[in-house]
Formats: C-alpha cells, structure tokens, sequence
C-alpha cells in the first residue's frame, strides 16, 4: 500500500474502460487519483500542467495511436512509467509499444486479472527510483 496519494492519467476513448479501470484500483486499496481523457492531444496538453506518476494508454486512438503518444512523451519525460491496456493482441504489437517506451503492456480483457497488481508495482518502481 502506498503512503503517498499517486496521480495516474487514462488515455483511452472508450469511457467505459476508464471507470472500469478507476474502480478497480479503488477497490484494490489503491492510493490514488485518477484522471481520463479521450485523446492523445489533451493528454499531452495535460501532461504540460502537471505530472503524473503513471500513465495508462490504449493503443488505437483518434488523432494518433497510442505508440506515437509514447514516443512523444519520451522525447522529454524517461521516467514516468507508461502502461498499455490495450484490446491489440499480437506480439508485434506488444513489441511495437515497449520499443517506442512503454514500461508494460497488458490486453483486454485477457490481463484483466493483472491490471491492479501491474499499477502498484509500476508506482512502486517509481517510488523506488525517486529516492
């Protein structure tokens, strides 16, 4: 269990998936805030306001893919862990996302079971790392 409240962005157009996403951290005891946004482009623009201690990201969104969103925030942010949580299965596509940056890649609705464990442990890292 964290100590110190963590403030995690979902980048994903399906709001449903958000909730989904939000309520299963609050009911796993996670210590944290969350915030959603459909697009990429606002999620850079919100990203530019304030930091965020995770950042979870779908793979096809409107404007650009989720890929091109992580390449762009590792241009100048390397710490920040970046989780997909994506319905793209392949293996290609999985290796696609860790070489643009991603910290760890999980499917809908397959990982379903590891997402909480999955955040802790990328915000635990971070933690870690921090000191």
């Amino acid at each position: 269990m964290q100590s110190v409240s963590s403030n995690i962005l979902f980048v994903d157009d399906d709001e449903d998936s958000c909730e989904l996403m939000s309520m299963m951290l609050l009911c796993a005891g996670a210590d944290c805030e969350t915030t959603a946004v459909a697009t990429p482009l606002e999620a850079l623009d919100l990203i530019a306001q304030k930091p965020f201690d995770l950042l979870v990201v779908d793979y096809k969104l409107p404007e650009m893919s989720g890929v091109e969103l992580c390449r762009r925030i590792r241009k100048t942010d390397k710490q920040t862990p970046i989780l997909f949580f994506t319905g793209m299965a392949s293996s290609n596509d999985r290796n696609v996302a860790i070489a643009a940056g991603a910290s760890s890649y999980l499917v809908k609705p397959n990982d379903l079971d590891k997402f909480t464990d999955t955040v802790k442990q990328l915000l635990s890292e971070k933690q870690s790392a921090a000191f």
